[in-house]
């Protein structure tokens, strides 16, 4: 299952609870902040944990406009603008910082659902894949779990992305001893040493299943996102 976690910042008590209880009833787990610093913070601790974040401009202590650059300072994360401040010049600065939907108030719940929906289906073709709890940076072949950065040997990593840029598709050991720095070792027990590594280090379990054995031929990473 994909990370369905949004950051909700929103000082309005009545609307959280609202917009909170209405998206978890479309599978997306809410977690809800009023005050920008605490945001701020939680998001600096985290940021790996969201998909997207859905930001109030109204905001004591600080500027909703201000905050939106201090938190795509830490990630690059698609923002949703939910604001009563309806007037073009606002529309227009939320637009030119990079926010990716601006959504005056007050509005329908389920037309949040939808933008949400939509803009996380432009962020897919991005460089970065959430599975599970597994986070993949493949611009950058950085992965991490549960926030924590997974520490991958050379070949382990060369193995791992192979896996995820072929996701679905059946690799077989031959592709592997190919593509890999494992060309010039033949003992198919040597891949199946660095794949058990690898099982080990992303958390696979039956659970999660990450990476599959084909028999006789290979594995099979699965992406069901």
């Amino acid at each position: 299952m994909k990370n369905k976690n949004v950051l909700l910042i929103e000082d309005n008590i009545e609307l959280q609870k609202l917009i909170s209880n209405f998206l978890k009833s479309y599978n997306y787990e809410c977690f809800v902040f009023s005050e920008p610093l605490e945001a701020l913070d939680e998001f600096n601790t985290n940021h790996n944990k969201y998909s997207i974040i859905i930001l109030d401009l109204g905001l004591p202590h600080m500027d909703g406009f201000d905050l939106f650059k201090k938190l795509k300072e830490i990630k690059n994360i698609p923002i949703i603008i939910s604001t009563a401040r309806d007037d073009i010049g606002n529309k227009i600065h939320g637009f030119e910082l990079g926010a990716d939907d601006y959504l005056s108030k007050p509005y329908e719940p389920r037309e949040l659902v939808l933008r949400i929906d939509a803009t996380l289906n432009r962020y897919k073709k991005n460089d970065e894949i959430q599975i599970n709890d597994l986070l993949i940076d493949l611009e950058k072949k950085r992965v991490f779990l549960d926030n924590q950065e997974i520490e991958f040997t050379k070949i382990e990593s060369e193995i791992f992305f192979m896996f995820v840029n072929n996701a679905n598709k059946v690799v077989s050991r031959e592709d592997i001893l190919n593509q890999t720095s494992l060309k010039s070792d033949t003992k198919n027990r040597t891949i199946d040493t660095h794949v058990s590594n690898i099982r080990f280090k992303i958390n696979d379990s039956k659970e999660t299943n990450y990476i599959k054995s084909v028999w006789g031929i290979g594995y099979k990473f699965i992406n069901d996102n």
